[in-house]
Formats: C-alpha cells, sequence, structure tokens
C-alpha cells in the first residue's frame, strides 16, 4: 500500500510517499480502508524528531493518528463490527497510508450524511478539545476563553464548551472573528493588551483558559483566570512548567469520539476542513498546517 513516510527526520522535504507491506488485522483488531486522515500539528512534531508518550519511533515512521474509511478486514476474535462498515477512529502513528489496523474498541460509527473529509478530521483534535475542557472542569453559566480558537481543536473547543452552558470568548486573528461568532463565540484579537480587551468583553471575569495557540497565550491567561487550576495548555509545555498551569493530556476513547459524532448528529457540531490534499502532496499539507493560520482542519485523501 502507499503511506506518507519519514525516512528522517526534518522539514517537510523529508517525506515520502512509499509502498510499504499491506497490514494484517491481529487478534481482536479490524483493518479500516482509509478514506480520509487529519493532519496535526503533532504529525510535523514527529516529522521533526519528537516522540509521542508511550510511542517508540523507528524510522521509517507512517505519521497520521485520525482517520476515516471503511472496515475492509476483520481480525480474529474482533467484534462489533462488520465488513462494510463505515467508521472514524484513531491509533497512534499510521493513519496516513491507505489501510490501518487497529483495535476494534478504538473505533465509532461514521455518521449517515458526515462528509469523509470531517469524518477523518474529526478525532484528534475533537478528543483533545474535549479532554482539555474535561480537565479544566467548564461548567454551565461560565466565561471560558480559548485561544486560537478557528484552528481544529479550537473551532471543536468552542462549540463543545457553548454545548455545556458555558460562554466563550475566542481569539484569532480579525479574518476569522466571523467565522468564530457563526461558532457561538465572542471573538478577541490576540497580540499586545489581549488581556484588557477580555476584561473589556467580560467584566464579571474568566473562570476558565484553554490555550491552543501558544504565542503568549499562557502569560495573559494569567492575568484573567483567578485559579491557575483551571489554566491550561496543549502547545505550550515549557511556559506551562514555568507559570505553574496545566498541560492538558489525556486518553482517547471512543466514548469520548461517540459523544462529539452525536453532537454532530444534532446539528450542534460545525466541522471545518480547510483544504484537503491526495498522500502525494503531503509536504504542501505540512507546509500548510506549519504556516500557522489554517482554518480548521487539512486532511489528506489517500
Amino acid at each position: 500500500m502507499k503511506a506518507v513516510t519519514v525516512p528522517e527526520f526534518g522539514g517537510p522535504e523529508v517525506l515520502r510517499v512509499a509502498e510499504v507491506p499491506t497490514p494484517a488485522a491481529g487478534p481482536g483488531e479490524v483493518r479500516v480502508r482509509v478514506y480520509a486522515a487529519g493532519l496535526q500539528p503533532a504529525d510535523l512534531a514527529v516529522r521533526t524528531g519528537w516522540t509521542p508518550p508511550g510511542a517508540r519511533i523507528e524510522l521509517p515512521v507512517v505519521t497520521g493518528n485520525e482517520f476515516a474509511g471503511v472496515v475492509d478486514r476483520l481480525g480474529a476474535g474482533s467484534s462489533g463490527w462488520e465488513v462494510g462498515d463505515e467508521v472514524l477512529g484513531f491509533r497512534q502513528l499510521g493513519s496516513h497510508a491507505e489501510y490501518v489496523t487497529v483495535d476494534a474498541a478504538q473505533l465509532v460509527a461514521k455518521p449517515l450524511g458526515m462528509p469523509w473529509e470531517q469524518a477523518g478530521s474529526l478525532s484528534a483534535s475533537g478528543q483533545t478539545a474535549h479532554v482539555a475542557l474535561s480537565e479544566l472542569k467548564v461548567a454551565a453559566g461560565e466565561t471560558v476563553l480559548v485561544h486560537g480558537a478557528s484552528g481544529g481543536v479550537g473551532t471543536v473547543a468552542v462549540q463543545l464548551a457553548r454545548a455545556w452552558g458555558a460562554t466563550v470568548i475566542g481569539t484569532a486573528s480579525e479574518r476569522n472573528h466571523d467565522y468564530l461568532r457563526e461558532l457561538g463565540a465572542v471573538p478577541v484579537a490576540y497580540g499586545p493588551g489581549l488581556a484588557d480587551r477580555v476584561r473589556a468583553l467580560a467584566p464579571q471575569g474568566v473562570d476558565a483558559a484553554l490555550d491552543a495557540a501558544g504565542r503568549g497565550a499562557l502569560e495573559a491567561s494569567v492575568e484573567l483566570v483567578a485559579d491557575r487550576g483551571r489554566i491550561g495548555t496543549i502547545v505550550d509545555f515549557q511556559t506551562a512548567q514555568r507559570l505553574g498551569v496545566a498541560m492538558l493530556r489525556g486518553a482517547r476513547t471512543a466514548a469520548r469520539l461517540t459523544e462529539l459524532t452525536e453532537l454532530w448528529e444534532a446539528g450542534g457540531l460545525r466541522l471545518e476542513v480547510a483544504e484537503t490534499f491526495p498522500l502525494e502532496r503531503a509536504a504542501d499539507a505540512h507546509r500548510l498546517v506549519g504556516g500557522g493560520h489554517v482554518r480548521g482542519k487539512v486532511v489528506l485523501v489517500p
């Protein structure tokens, strides 16, 4: 099968679409023919030499940790799925390929009518947002500040916090302010003076802050949120350690992903796909995500 591989660490130019052995579904596993797979900043980090927690990297490595497609093989003892089922799911690495194998418990049914590109982009960003808001104990009636609100994680975090009954203030460049209003957030421009702009929008105060952007977001957050236990980041771990705020990580589960698909089916979750690329243009996709101004997600289509 074809897969996006990293034969050596470096910039987007090191990526190669190579022929690699098609995986076989082992005991309890399902093999999925991939129709779409989202691209995460974590994939760019792997390309440059980062090893995800709990992983072991051996070059060449195949990137990608979220996907959607059709079940095409069942391993011995697997249950819950049949050949031909449309699914979306998650695994650590290996998703930017024509086929993936995965534990049957790491899949959920693709909602009828959900476009493949959206289905392939949901799991990683969606579950990261869900974990983050859960760890920050976001509740109805509160005001939440989301930094990087127009990105992949931010897009879901805004809508999930709104679904949970919170008011959301979201930072983004001004070109994305109308987009944030459509998602239900109050937009604010990032940059110098951010804390003062947020205070003007939320004179009653801010209860929690999620940083999905970096670039000074945590420094502004500690000015605005009294309880540092309710400030967290998914990107700026060095500053988090310095300021004594949370580094937000958590397990991905089918239950979390099911909650997100149900929210989509109910009309409460809009998924934005900025652009799709074939595997052969993976380097261009990495460059686009690396530019840091993507609205929603970039998706690879095998």
